[in-house]
């Protein structure tokens, strides 16, 4: 056994990573309802079993255009903060690989030679000679036995680092596909909207010449002729202005995308986008626990526990091992003769007496833990709050919606109506006018909430963490 300090490795491994001295892990308690909130805003949600769940309806289910299929397909390839996400996941998980290997020791070989000649006077002999040593050796340089769980905190900070990181690349694929419909939606809203005015700005521009022919044959006062003048120039600034806002839309896609939108694979308008499948937010908030930022907040709540104990270890002595077995020979042919074995056995170990900083770094862990609680309770307190707002639109939207036809049917009898009382000369054209203004303000409101509501499917299916 003298011989062969090596046989030592075994018994001490077998003393690894059962002694720990971080404390035992409690998952804080959720500080938002069980329930959703209820009341005049969330009549209409729906929250049965009979509707799927976000979390299990996968992104191709949900999101039922496919052309906005595609555009996500696309873009889970080719998007950079995507790209980015997944390489600082693979970074995590190499940073844990090399903090999991300090807890074994690291093998080294290696081989010298050296030549000293002595002088006569300095020689046990009187004269001078040469002195050769050649050594082949295979050994471990300061391998720290982790006694006391030191190293072995460190690895689990490290895994739930990594951890927390897939997590927010989760997130981060998650945002990406509602930025991607949400984007293709409002395209399709203002592509919508710019039909709208181009319309307007035909009927406007037609009841100008009308008015302009009437005007020159003396049956129209100036007063008609410039309101409607005034009109017409207000409707092609419109059109302008819903141009710009189309092809920053397109741009706001293809940057999302990655690459360049194929012009096919842009909608029409708001009517031909298939609208998402309807989504259920369940019974009970417990679901938030399971969303990809709220777990990273928990990965990263361990690690601040783990990294408690690591703290804790550096009050309690360091032992390391620095050992090497070989063989050794004053010829270089002589290396591998019997009888050159050498060995080295030297374990050192390092006691803490005083270090006010060892004190000091172990009141900064527990204090980031504490900040991590706080952290990982606002997680849930924002995913709460989010899917109640979601919950809210869901709840009226339709009521809205249904409010603002009705609008929009009663302000084009109107502008019908004054429009022939003007023919008939009963009414001035300001009338007319006014209610051109109030049809055309209408029908954008109708549009932009046709959008909410569809926009709110997608925002829904994100805060309950569908689409990772």
């Amino acid at each position: 056994m003298n011989r062969n300090p090596f046989l030592l490795f075994g018994v001490i491994v077998t003393l690894l990573g059962g002694c720990t001295l971080a404390p035992q892990y409690s998952k804080p308690v959720s500080p938002v309802p069980s329930d959703w909130p209820t009341g005049a805003a969330y009549q209409d949600t729906k929250t049965t079993a009979s509707v799927p769940a976000a979390a299990d309806l996968p992104w191709r289910e949900f999101f039922t255009d496919g052309r906005l299929q595609e555009l996500i397909g696309m873009a889970l390839n080719n998007n950079r903060d995507l790209r980015l996400a997944v390489l600082n996941v693979e970074r995590a998980r190499a940073y844990y690989g090399v903090q999991r290997a300090e807890l074994w020791p690291s093998v080294n070989a290696a081989g010298s030679g050296s030549r000293e000649r002595v002088p006569a006077d300095l020689s046990n002999t009187g004269s001078a000679r040469t002195n050769e040593r050649y050594d082949v050796k295979l050994g471990v340089s300061s391998w720290e036995i982790d006694f006391f769980g030191r190293i072995q905190s460190l690895k689990d900070k490290a895994l739930e680092e990594y951890l927390a990181t897939d997590q927010a690349r989760r997130s981060a694929q998650i945002l990406l596909i509602s930025s991607i419909a949400n984007a293709y939606l409002a395209l399709a809203a203002d592509r919508e909207i710019l039909k709208l005015a181009a319309d307007t700005l035909r009927t406007r521009e037609d009841a100008y010449r009308l008015i302009r022919k009437r005007f020159d044959l003396g049956l129209a006062s100036e007063l008609d002729l410039r309101q409607a003048q005034s009109q017409a120039d207000a409707a092609r600034g419109d059109a302008a202005r819903s141009t710009q806002l189309t092809a920053q839309d397109e741009n706001a896609l293809s940057l999302l995308v990655g690459s360049p939108v194929p012009s096919a694979l842009l909608p029409a308008d708001l009517g031909s986008v298939s609208p998402p499948r309807e989504i259920s937010a369940g019974l009970s908030s417990e679901l938030l626990l399971h969303r990809p930022d709220v777990l990273a907040a928990e990965h990263r709540l361990r690690a601040a526990n783990a990294n408690i104990g690591a703290a804790r270890a550096a009050f309690f002595p360091r032992i390391s091992l620095t050992a090497a077995l070989g063989t050794a020979s004053a010829d270089l042919s002589g290396l591998f003769k019997g009888g050159s074995g050498t060995w080295s056995f030297l374990p050192v170990i390092a006691m803490p007496i005083f270090d006010a900083r060892t004190w000091s770094a172990y009141d900064v862990t527990k204090v980031d833990r504490e900040i991590t609680v706080a952290q990982y309770e606002k997680a849930i307190q924002t995913a709460f709050r989010e899917v109640a707002d979601a919950l809210a639109v869901q709840g009226t939207v339709n009521r809205q919606i249904a409010a603002q036809q009705s609008l929009v049917d009663a302000v084009a009898e109107t502008y019908r109506l004054f429009l022939v009382r003007y023919n008939r000369g009963i009414d001035g054209y300001l009338g007319v006018l006014d209610a051109q203004r109030s049809l055309y303000g209408v029908q954008q409101g109708l549009v932009a909430l046709h959008l909410a509501r569809v926009a709110n499917l997608v925002a829904l299916y994100k805060v309950l963490g569908g689409g990772a």
